[in-house]
């Protein structure tokens, strides 16, 4: 049964959560510049209150994230606002029936809402999955293979974007030395990951995951829905024949995707660290079920979910 300190807790939690969504969404803050790439943070608050609040109200928090897209993208048209506004896709898109137009309606809606509903909703399952198998036997096998394929996409993500700024001339290095140093950065976070998780806190690695998780499903729900559902507006848009517009999304998933995941899985670390002394994140009130965690000292305890 939920106490009425819980759900204090979460009712105020929530509200802030809401508050900081709908600031980021109508300010500057909800991007990064980053020299070659804006990079959105509005995700971000999502991920933290599916880990903290549970994976019903993360979907709610993903579904005003969501909303929030909707309204901008009606009250502020970009050449885009078709892909995020029905009110806008009606008004920019060709349709010469009733079935036609609620066809627009359903497909603009479920791209602003439904992959922000998955960002509140998948990097809690993500972060339960990977407390379970930390609190397993095979505790330093499963982290190391997760640990890699972690440091993988933060030193793709570093050359990725060295190698934009080499592109665009902001920078003086060759290709190979962005290599060399995605590489070296990689093997580093690498180094880094593995000695948190093997000697100092275990659940670094469920943060680090959940912030790729969030961010990840966000990019890949929203450019897959929208070459599914507008291949050939959205490539009229960009001015290139439809069938160049997967490579086109396969480069914005690779680039834009892996460095809003590094920069979601960093930011969702240290604000997770600080939340998670004052409650643990993957409990929620109302939750029975238990799991395993690894405590600090390396020994496995129950955690009460």
């Amino acid at each position: 049964m939920q106490s009425n300190n819980s759900k204090t807790y979460e009712l105020v939690l929530t509200a802030l959560f809401v508050a900081i969504i709908v600031v980021m969404a109508s300010t500057p803050l909800g991007f990064i510049p980053l020299v070659v790439i804006n990079a959105t943070t509005l995700h971000i608050p999502v991920i933290i209150g599916s880990l903290f609040l549970g994976p019903k109200k993360g979907g709610f928090l993903g579904g005003v994230f969501g909303i929030t897209s909707f309204i901008k993208s009606t009250l502020v048209p970009a050449p885009s606002a078709f892909l995020f506004s029905p009110v806008a896709a009606l008004t920019m898109l060709p349709h010469s029936t009733i079935g036609e137009a609620v066809l627009i309606v359903l497909k603009s809606t479920f791209i602003a809402i439904v992959p922000r509903i998955m960002i509140g909703i998948v990097p809690y399952f993500v972060y339960v999955g990977i407390k379970k198998a930390i609190g397993s036997e095979k505790k330093a096998v499963i982290g190391t293979i997760i640990n890699v394929v972690i440091s993988f996409i933060l030193g793709f993500g570093v050359f990725a974007f060295t190698n934009k700024m080499i592109a665009e001339g902001k920078i003086g290095m060759s290709v190979s030395a962005a290599q060399i140093l995605g590489v070296v950065l990689g093997i580093a976070a690498f180094a880094a990951i593995e000695y948190l998780f093997m000697n100092k806190d275990a659940k670094a690695l469920g943060f680090i995951t959940a912030g790729i998780a969030g961010a990840m499903t966000n990019t890949l729900l929203v450019m897959g829905s929208i070459y599914l559902f507008y291949k050939n507006p959205y490539a009229e848009l960009l001015q290139i024949d439809p069938s160049a517009l997967m490579g086109v999304i396969a480069g914005v998933i690779s680039f834009n995707g892996v460095i809003e995941a590094v920069v979601g899985a960093i930011i969702v670390y240290l604000v997770g660290v600080v939340l998670d002394k004052i409650k643990p994140a993957g409990v929620y009130a109302g939750k029975d079920m238990k799991i395993k965690a690894v405590a600090e000292d390396g020994t496995v305890a129950k955690m009460a979910q």
